[in-house]
């Protein structure tokens, strides 16, 4: 049996507090709302109960913020691709933000199982004024369970339409990408960090996140297979490669903890859910 789930998350300013309304179909919710940061930043965890998507299973995600309001979103956990008998397991998350809006979109690293056959599509629409900092983390197989990804397809797109659009299509069987040094090198964690602004950033303002993200980068295990670049006026991003999740996770991170206080002048406050 296959499960098409469907959730809308709206974000809102309501006399000083941020807040979230969601309706949702399957399994798809968000947990009650948490202020760590007082009223003005809502953080949400969007829990899925199955745990993973198999062939035939999609996920939609509809998330939009207005002026003034600023949500971060987390997963308890890892999205998991199962291994599928040949259906298409798809994820799609859209992302609108509204003029003022900020959002951080920081979900747990996505797994694709041997055999998989899946998408995970983002795509983000953002007003001239509206700010947003998210991350996408991809884990090929199970290196420290021995369970490599030895065979399926996973296609990645993260998209800004008309900015930006960064498209991989990942199968097992291409060992010239998955091996070569001009490829992944052997790595199996694929990871970026992003920043969009609705509008041009000054040159100043984005020169100082590349440059807090290169301070990071050259304090860093990965200093070899990671990077910042600015490719748009309005984009930001950080990319690295990893053995394994958990490096390119604490780098990721720190950047985005340097960046929210770059940005918006706020400290280092994880979720709650990541200490447990």
């Amino acid at each position: 049996m296959s499960w098409h789930a469907h959730l809308h998350l709206d974000y809102r300013q309501e006399a000083a507090r941020s807040v979230a309304r969601f309706r949702h179909d399957g399994p798809l919710r968000i947990l009650q709302s948490l202020y760590p940061e007082g009223d003005a930043i809502c953080h949400n965890v969007l829990v899925h109960p199955p745990g993973g998507l198999v062939g035939g299973d999609t996920l939609d995600i509809d998330i939009e913020a207005a002026g003034a309001s600023h949500g971060l979103i987390t997963t308890p956990g890892a999205s998991r691709f199962y291994r599928s008998e040949g259906e298409l397991a798809l994820q799609r998350t859209r992302i609108r933000l509204a003029k003022g809006a900020r959002l951080e979109w920081l979900p747990l690293e996505a797994i694709c199982y041997s055999g998989c056959r899946a998408e995970n599509r983002l795509t983000i629409e953002a007003e001239p004024g509206a700010e947003m900092i998210g991350w996408d983390v991809t884990a090929l197989g199970l290196p420290h369970a021995n369970q490599p990804f030895e065979r399926g397809t996973y296609l990645q797109h993260i998209e800004v339409p008309g900015v930006w659009l960064e498209r991989g299509r990942i199968d097992a069987a291409d060992q010239r990408l998955l091996q070569s040094p001009l490829g992944f090198g052997g790595h199996r964690c694929i990871a970026s960090l992003f920043f969009v602004s609705g509008s041009p950033a000054a040159r100043a303002r984005r020169e100082a996140l590349l440059a807090l993200a290169r301070t990071a980068i050259d304090a860093h295990g990965l200093q070899q297979s990671a990077g910042a670049t600015s490719p748009h006026a309005e984009i930001v991003v950080l990319r690295v490669l990893a053995p394994v999740v958990e490096p390119a996770m604490q780098l990721l991170r720190q950047v985005w903890q340097a960046w929210r206080a770059e940005l918006w002048q706020l400290p280092a406050s994880s979720p709650r859910i990541w200490a447990t």
